[in-house]
């Protein structure tokens, strides 16, 4: 499900017509994951690229060789490569400037990992790699914490929109500190897509009714029973989030009110009533 065009997620100056981002690894089948992406319509593809790749159609990708690359141009959805698995600045800029030469793309999605058990983002140096990759002319969308600091910072350095996780990467947990995302929401006003921890569809929808602009979701989709419906279920979740944050929701009550007025009531139910 697409949103309003007059409701478009703005990237960077780019108008998407959906707020879901989606992976493209971990799915049991190419087939799988086209159908998937046939059903969710998302903004974007991220795709991973290893260092050593040299062009497309040789390993590296989350793909398999020329089959991915050739699923990816017949899917026609804009790619968003990422650099998964780098552990330094280096590292990142280096994964970054290739993937931009191999998918001629300025988009990455900056991952800068910093341990290897929760895959936590190294917050210590991500705010160094998005500000080179910043002033090399990529668009840089960082994975980090809900870090309020760290956001703003990333911000202050260029970054025009930040992805903060829910939840470790795979995790499935849905949002673990509710109120500092909250809080994060409220304090920085650049787009903000949830990026890993998100396992239910209602997870996706919570955080789009806390004000958040997307989500990027991979595993939750892809090793589900049903991928194919899940991607739909998360589609359908993302814009009822939306919706809802759109609409405005009432204002939570201390005690019970009543929802049906007494004007109108027979006159025997007061009289019995005192």
């Amino acid at each position: 499900m697409t949103t309003n065009a007059n409701d478009a997620l703005v990237l960077y100056g780019q108008a998407f017509q959906s707020r879901l981002l989606l992976g493209t690894a971990r799915y049991p089948s190419p087939d799988v994951l086209e159908a998937a992406v046939r059903r969710a319509k998302p903004a974007m593809l991220t795709a991973s690229l290893r260092r050593q790749t040299a062009s497309p159609g040789t390993t590296g990708t989350s793909g398999e060789g020329n089959g991915f690359w050739d699923l990816l141009r017949r899917l026609d959805v804009p790619v968003l490569p990422n650099t998964a698995g780098c552990h330094s600045v280096q590292e990142a800029i280096a994964t970054a400037q290739m993937a931009r030469e191999l998918f001629d793309t300025p988009w990455i999605k900056l991952e800068l990992i910093g341990d290897d058990y929760t895959l936590q983002p190294d917050t210590l140096n991500l705010v160094d790699a998005a500000s080179q990759l910043v002033r090399d002319g990529f668009h840089v969308l960082p994975y980090c914490t809900e870090d309020l600091v760290l956001c703003q910072r990333l911000v202050d350095v260029g970054c025009q929109a930040v992805m903060p996780w829910a939840a470790p990467i795979g995790t499935g947990r849905g949002p673990v500190n509710p109120y500092a995302m909250q809080v994060l929401r409220e304090r920085l006003t650049v787009p903000m897509l949830v990026d890993a921890g998100l396992g239910l569809p209602s997870h996706a929808c919570q955080v789009m009714e806390w004000g958040y602009d997307g989500v990027l979701l991979n595993t939750a989709v892809a090793l589900s029973q049903d991928p194919v419906a899940m991607a739909g279920a998360f589609a359908d979740a993302v814009q009822a989030g939306r919706s809802a944050h759109l609409a405005g929701a009432m204002a939570a009550q201390e005690s019970a009110q009543p929802s049906t007025p007494v004007l109108g009531t027979p006159f025997w139910h007061h009289a019995n009533s005192q």
